[in-house]
């Protein structure tokens, strides 16, 4: 995940908080002052974002030497350690909030969608994530969806078409969407529809959309839809969809169901960096 962007959006955040440099850990540590330290999980959980961190301390001072005791998509009990840093006292210190940053938030991601993945066990429908991510990260955070077990729906407006609500309200019919849209899309691409009512769903099947998204159905309406549809298009459920509700909306004949709070409501994940005591305090 160390790409371009990546890059930038570290020397954003390294930028934000050492603009004006670090004023205590200069006061306290002289230029040979050297420490050691760990970033420590302080609650089982699903790694993501380790490589970001490392580059984050060598970004910082080259000379921080880090060595990695997980990766991404390893599941960790709490008090394991992920990372261990060397160096410069006041470069390992600047460095830690930014690192932590980027640790604990795509943690805290992979973390909430293991938790929605996991109940979904045994069943046949695919769990993916939404455009609801933070400006700017949303390669990493659809990077972090994977990394706990799901998948991702598109990543741009560009990828393929989707004819929401707003879509139909300004072409004035859900037939004439359809056919300009595949008048337009390419060859391969599959025309998803949005519908929030069972005519809509036959609106969808009689213009011929191939994908039909059901928005804030319920499970007996989405149930009903999926006997309506009798497998004639693939069925996405979305919208109103929580982790106490997962289970019922994975209804046999659903394809996908996709949740935004994946990306947009995780908790970050709780990761501290240690630096151990160098004997008596200051």
């Amino acid at each position: 995940m160390l790409t371009p962007r990546t890059e930038l959006l570290i020397d954003l955040a390294l930028e934000e908080d050492l603009g004006l440099g670090d004023l205590t850990s200069r006061a306290l540590f002289p230029p040979g002052h050297r420490s050691r330290g760990w970033i420590e999980a302080r609650q089982d959980l699903v790694v993501c974002g380790i490589e970001i961190a490392a580059r984050v301390f060598a970004r910082v001072d080259p000379d921080l030497r880090v060595r990695l005791r997980a990766a991404d998509g390893d599941r960790v009990r709490s008090g394991a350690r992920l990372l261990e840093v060397a160096g410069p006292t006041a470069a390992l210190l600047a460095a830690e909030r930014t690192a932590l940053n980027f640790l604990q938030r795509l943690s805290g991601i992979a973390t909430h969608v293991r938790a929605h993945v996991d109940l979904l066990r045994g069943t046949d429908v695919r769990l993916v994530d939404t455009r609801k991510t933070t400006p700017g990260w949303r390669a990493l955070e659809k990077h972090a969806v994977r990394c706990g077990g799901g998948a991702n729906h598109r990543s741009s407006l560009g990828e393929h078409v989707l004819i929401k609500d707003n879509h139909l309200a300004a072409a004035g019919s859900l037939r004439r969407a359809v056919e300009r849209a595949r008048a337009a899309a390419p060859h391969l691409s599959r025309i998803e529809v949005e519908v929030t009512t069972l005519p809509g769903v036959r609106a969808a099947l009689a213009a011929g959309a191939e994908v039909i998204l059901l928005d804030n159905f319920t499970p007996d309406r989405v149930r009903a839809a999926v006997a309506l549809i009798a497998g004639r298009a693939r069925i996405e459920v979305s919208g109103g969809v929580r982790r106490e509700t997962l289970r019922a909306y994975a209804v046999p004949g659903v394809d996908v169901i996709s949740v935004g709070a994946l990306t947009h409501s995780a908790p970050a994940a709780d990761l501290s960096l240690t630096v151990p005591a160098r004997g008596s305090a200051l």
